[in-house]
């Protein structure tokens, strides 16, 4: 009994490593779509945040079920609280994949991105991709190390958050009122989305040694 209660415990483990793929593939879509205005990727994004949604639920389902059944304590209770809370964690970032896949939308057939500032959003794309993939790897590997790894890609991300903010606030911005409002949301949703990565990793640190990580 206890082994298929600890075989329950591993399945939503892996559940959430799957979620957090389906997140950073979501948002790779999304950045694409951003910046080529394509319409179709855009759309398959938005489609697919339903299949996101879905997993998510599947997965605190799970949780609750296991918890009422089996009524666990020390480190099989804070197993189950943790993944509840990173399960929130990543549907939050899939949400932020899908308003950037909605900017798109919204801007087709142009893209919402100016030229200038192509460089900076491509790379808080691959950062908030990349990020995402390790957060699944953290959880998976229990990974205090690899975590540690995430906060420095989040200190790189704040920055890239910064520089668009510097250009659209500069002199020599020409881009308008509208691209800029669109700027400001895109990046807010790429900075939030490293920030419920590193959220994530963060948990696992205090599952594996019982000490929680404050935010710098």
């Amino acid at each position: 009994m206890r082994d298929a209660y600890h075989d329950e415990l591993d399945a939503i483990t892996d559940a959430l490593v799957e979620l957090s793929s389906l997140v950073s593939s979501a948002m790779g879509r999304a950045t694409a779509a951003v910046l080529d205005a394509d319409l179709q990727l855009a759309e398959s994004v938005i489609a697919g945040d339903a299949v996101i949604d879905d997993r998510y639920h599947e997965i605190e389902e799970r949780a609750f079920e296991l918890l009422a059944r089996q009524q666990p304590v020390a480190t099989d209770l804070r197993i189950l609280v943790t993944s509840l809370r990173m399960v929130a964690d990543i549907e939050r970032a899939g949400d932020l994949a899908l308003h950037v896949a909605k900017v798109a939308r919204r801007r087709y057939p142009l893209s919402a991105i100016p030229a200038e500032l192509r460089s900076t959003i491509l790379e808080m794309g691959q950062i908030a991709e990349r990020i995402m993939v390790k957060a699944g790897q953290v959880v998976a590997r229990r990974d205090v190390a690899l975590a540690a790894e995430l906060e420095t890609d989040d200190d790189r991300m704040d920055d890239l958050h910064r520089q668009l903010f510097t250009t659209i606030l500069g002199d020599g911005w020409r881009g308008g009122v509208e691209a800029a409002i669109d700027i400001t949301l895109v990046g807010r949703y790429y900075e939030r989305f490293a920030d419920h990565a590193v959220s994530v990793a963060r948990r696992v640190v205090y599952l594996v040694t019982g000490e929680r990580v404050v935010a710098g």
